[in-house]
């Protein structure tokens, strides 16, 4: 299975108003796995950055001045995304935004939902964490995922840390690289800890109807989030 982890920085909040994607970040995961692929582009958006959305992103207009434009990287971007399922957080903003650039470059590229599926972890971390707080930072928090670098957001830096959030919520398992290299989230000893032979019997304890019915209702909102992929049967 081939996902990509996607985050957009843009001018300002509102395509509709004219704001403009500055920077794409992407990181390619395969069978849960990062590959070490990823694509990166800054942009030149052909108007000037919200003093919010700078403070932001710490983007500049001088440093995007020789940037190449939208259209110039357009089948690249594609090439790179197309069948893959995107992994996005607030998923609406950034495809709003990317759907909005494909549009002024011309009506054949269609929209980013007709060639990828996409998943919203900002709508699966809702359904996980009912309540809470949700935002990339808090879920680092949550999830123990080292962030310390993101001084300023960036769509290269948060699409790394969002694969690694993304794979603790629905796995427990951090970056894993493809060819050797295992780093798992939440650090600890690797080595085999054996139980001795002499140990009592373990208790089982059987989960209430109550218990059983909150699984099933958190099955369902994963299977609702993954388009029916959940891998838990609820008959299990």
């Amino acid at each position: 299975m081939r996902q990509v982890v996607l985050d957009t920085e843009t001018t300002g909040l509102e395509p509709a108003q004219g704001h403009r994607i500055i920077e794409i970040g992407c990181v390619e995961l395969i069978d849960r796995r990062l590959t070490g692929r990823y694509y990166h582009q800054y942009l030149q958006p052909d108007r000037e950055i919200d003093e919010g959305a700078r403070e932001v992103h710490g983007i500049s207009n001088a440093f995007l001045a020789d940037k190449p434009r939208f259209a110039d990287v357009v089948e690249e971007l594609l090439a790179f995304l197309d069948g893959a399922e995107l992994i996005i957080h607030n998923a609406p903003f950034d495809l709003e935004f990317l759907n909005e650039e494909l549009k002024r470059v011309g009506d054949r590229w269609g929209r980013i939902e007709d060639r990828c599926r996409v998943v919203d972890t900002l709508v699966l971390a809702r359904n996980l964490h009912p309540g809470q707080k949700n935002s990339l930072d808090a879920l680092c928090r949550r999830y123990r995922i080292d962030n310390s670098q993101r001084t300023f957001h960036g769509a290269l830096l948060d699409a790394e840390i969002l694969a690694e959030v993304y794979l603790a919520m629905t796995g427990g398992q951090g970056s894993l690289l493809l060819g050797g290299e295992q780093i798992h989230a939440g650090g600890g000893e690797s080595g085999i800890r054996r139980l001795p032979a002499e140990r009592p019997v373990l208790r089982v304890v059987q989960a209430s109807a109550s218990e059983r019915a909150a699984h099933a209702r958190c099955l369902e909102s994963i299977a609702a989030v993954s388009g029916g992929r959940c891998l838990w049967p609820q008959d299990d």
